[in-house]
């Protein structure tokens, strides 16, 4: 049997189906997922930003601080780090690969991921696993799949870092969608439990989901792990909204 990576092979592989930008289709060279365009239309989050939400602000702020939303909440987890807004192309590329069933964007949306372990707030301790977000059953059953799950299991095999099953969302809880920050804390409070055999004590762990909006979601799964003794706990997504 041929091997897929041998040159010659990929060579005509490209030459029969060549590689198009996820957004507006048009072709690109050999593993280009995003034109320049395309990725242009994605604000980056630069500094300077919340430490602890990633949230980007306008002004002069020089060093650490923390947004308003930080400020009087005392959060399970200790940072989250997102590095674009789900504006653009990318809350339309999150979109399709969630609601979409376009499955195959989970390489481009985990190399953002990818991107975001190399922040310093991550890189500086050593992480023992990769936790996706979980969704309840009916809903799994009713997406087909688990996003924040196939998002961690390809991150995991650029890091070797595991991905850990370890907590589950117990109560099925409307969308969030609709609430605001406060109605969002109440929607999920108590929604997310560590499955029974798992062990996270003393573990340095990263919480892994598609977009944070308000962080109520990453708080109550942190908050869970927390309570299990987990040493810390950190979170990554692909946006910020």
């Amino acid at each position: 049997m041929a091997n897929p990576t041998h040159p010659l092979l990929r060579t005509l592989v490209e030459l029969l189906y060549p590689s198009n930008c996820v957004g507006c289709g048009f072709a690109q060279d050999a593993g280009v997922f995003l034109c320049d365009d395309c990725r242009d239309s994605v604000p980056r989050i630069k500094p300077p930003f919340c430490h602890c939400c990633s949230r980007p602000f306008e002004g002069l702020i020089t060093g650490q601080f923390s947004c308003p939303n930080c400020e009087d909440r005392s959060w399970a987890f200790n940072c989250v780090v997102s590095i674009y807004q789900a504006k653009g192309e990318l809350r339309d590329l999150i979109h399709r690969f969630k609601y979409g069933g376009q499955y195959y964007l989970r390489r481009l949306l985990s190399k953002i991921l990818l991107e975001a372990m190399r922040d310093e707030r991550i890189a500086a301790i050593r992480i023992d696993g990769l936790v996706p977000v979980p969704l309840h059953p009916a809903r799994r059953r009713e997406r087909g799949f688990n996003q924040a799950e196939a998002l961690a299991k390809s991150v995991s095999k650029q890091t070797a870092i595991p991905v850990l099953d370890c907590i589950e969302r117990r109560t099925y809880t409307r969308t969030q969608t609709q609430f605001d920050r406060s109605e969002r804390m109440r929607n999920l409070r108590n929604a997310f439990a560590l499955r029974k055999s798992s062990v996270v004590l003393g573990k340095n762990l990263v919480l892994l989901d598609d977009v944070l909006t308000t962080g109520s979601t990453l708080h109550e799964c942190a908050l869970a792990l927390r309570k299990a003794g987990a040493e810390s706990v950190r979170a990554i997504t692909v946006a910020r909204g």
